[in-house]
């Protein structure tokens, strides 16, 4: 691609890092980002570090917040017995936007992936195992997407997870196989979670 200047070239090189962005739509932002004027780029550019230095995760469940808790995790009218395992923030808006689910939230970071070379030891998994032994949880949502790595991770910590005396649930078929939870539509999604259905018999199904 021959790029005029060596400062729109770097713009574009940078943009393009991002995922889903090829080399065209890099140049197309790029040029648009050009055609602002001063306040908005600075604006943007502003946000895009206030985004990096000031968003933390949350410390007790690993969602994305302003503050140490997040606003789910801090609502006392949410249901700390119940708790939806998913895999990134992606799908606690997705679930959010449901309305339907008043329990809170466990996201591990990611899910199994040998391919990626993504295991266990690199997810929020040990501070789940240790919420499931204080006792104070009474069920347990696997909420992760039916794709192969998101069956493995169902798994895996499923085995974890059975020795405690905890309810472990899955979000019901209404969501295909090989699917995402951050694709499914809000009706689907809410149905799959009220009608989950235990674990052990989710396995049968497959």
């Amino acid at each position: 691609m021959n790029i005029p200047s060596r400062y729109l070239e770097k713009a574009v090189e940078e943009i393009g890092r991002l995922p889903g962005i090829g080399k065209k739509t890099a140049l197309r932002l790029a040029l648009h980002i050009l055609d602002y004027d001063e306040h908005n780029v600075r604006a943007l550019s502003e946000s895009l570090i206030q985004l990096k230095e000031k968003v933390l995760r949350c410390q007790s469940c690993g969602n994305l917040s302003d503050r140490n808790l997040c606003e789910i995790c801090e609502n006392p009218h949410r249901d700390k017995e119940l708790i939806c395992v998913v895999e990134d923030i992606r799908d606690v808006m997705a679930i959010e936007n449901t309305g339907q689910y008043r329990g809170i939230y466990h996201v591990l970071g990611g899910v199994i992936s040998p391919m990626e070379g993504i295991g266990p030891g690199d997810l929020n998994i040990v501070s789940l195992l240790q919420k499931a032994q204080t006792g104070r949880i009474k069920e347990l949502i696997f909420g992760l997407g039916t794709t192969m790595e998101g069956e493995t991770t169902t798994f895996y910590l499923y085995k974890k997870l059975a020795e405690f005396d905890i309810t472990l649930s899955s979000i019901a078929r209404g969501i295909a196989m090989g699917d995402q939870l951050e694709y499914a539509d809000e009706a689907t999604l809410a149905r799959s979670i009220a009608n989950r259905v235990p674990y052990e018999a989710s396995l049968k199904q497959s």
